[in-house]
């Protein structure tokens, strides 16, 4: 019997002693499953560390690349045919401009050379002298000038043929004076209107050729956003840009077109005005010269 407790009593003690030898083994494998699941938890942040896909590039519209939008890179980017619309457009209005200074230098030499010619024309006693005035190379190919000599021509005509201008016949004459003046004046709005009719057309047509180009590159920018799949504005506002700019280019070509069309079409009805009045004056200087008998 104390052979029996002696025995528990030494087992008790060695169960002791051998839980005590492990715990230290134990403390160190206690981290072991919190290190576990760090490691399980590191593959789960994993995706949320991982970087993100690059963003669309807002400035590609059909696999092409578009840099900063300036005039000269949407043209070179625009599609042919707008291209074309834009550079003919751009020659219309390089035309319309050369017209507006030839013209201006056209006017500007006509009404010296015709403020001269009527010095001079005031300045005649007989209708030989009007004859030589309007017949010099000074005042060649002035409209003014042709009329008078028209008339005068008519006057010495008829006086050639034996006809008494100064008497009997001087209506006659005087008539057929005016009719040979009109003939010259008939001519007069053609002979100035000289490219009025291409100003006419740029301005009546130049927003239209514009629009047909916009229309035709906003309908392959909308081609390039379905084959793209894409409705990001950034991604086709460059091509709507560029179609846009035919149409700015029109109205840049048709708004001066239509400026120098009206002021030229002042300055020839100012001038037919002009020559309706000289017109009268030369006549009453013809038929006061006959009544002299000059």
């Amino acid at each position: 019997m104390l052979d029996s407790k002696k025995t528990n009593i030494l087992l008790a003690i060695a169960g002791a002693a051998v839980l005590m030898a492990a715990s230290p083994a134990l403390a160190q494998e206690t981290p072991a499953p919190a290190a576990a699941e760090a490691t399980t938890a590191a593959p789960a942040a994993a995706p949320a560390e991982a970087p993100a896909p690059a963003a669309e590039d807002p400035g590609a519209v059909g696999g092409e690349s578009h840099g900063k939008l300036t005039v000269t890179s949407m043209f070179m980017e625009a599609d042919i045919v707008v291209q074309v619309v834009m550079i003919g457009l751009l020659l219309a209005s390089i035309f319309s401009w050369a017209l507006l200074l030839i013209k201006l230098f056209e006017f500007g030499a006509l009404n010296g050379k015709t403020d001269r010619f009527l010095e001079a024309f005031r300045g005649a006693r007989t209708i030989a002298d009007m004859r030589r005035i309007s017949t010099s190379d000074e005042f060649e190919g002035n409209p003014m000038a042709d009329m008078a000599a028209a008339a005068t021509e008519e006057i010495e005509l008829s006086r050639s043929a034996g006809l008494n201008v100064a008497g009997e016949h001087r209506d006659s004459a005087v008539t057929r004076a005016s009719s040979a003046v009109a003939a010259v004046q008939s001519g007069l709005g053609k002979r100035l209107s000289g490219g009025q009719q291409f100003l006419a057309s740029v301005g009546s047509t130049g927003p239209f050729i514009g629009l047909f180009g916009t229309v035709y590159g906003i309908m392959n920018s909308f081609i390039g956003i379905a084959n793209t799949n894409t409705t990001n504005l950034a991604v086709v506002a460059p091509g709507i840009a560029e179609a846009l700019l035919a149409t700015g280019i029109g109205l840049f070509a048709a708004i001066p077109a239509v400026i120098f069309y009206n002021y030229f079409n002042t300055r020839i009805a100012s001038y037919g005005t002009r020559a309706d009045g000289f017109q009268a004056e030369l006549l009453n200087a013809i038929s006061r010269q006959l009544d002299k008998g000059a």
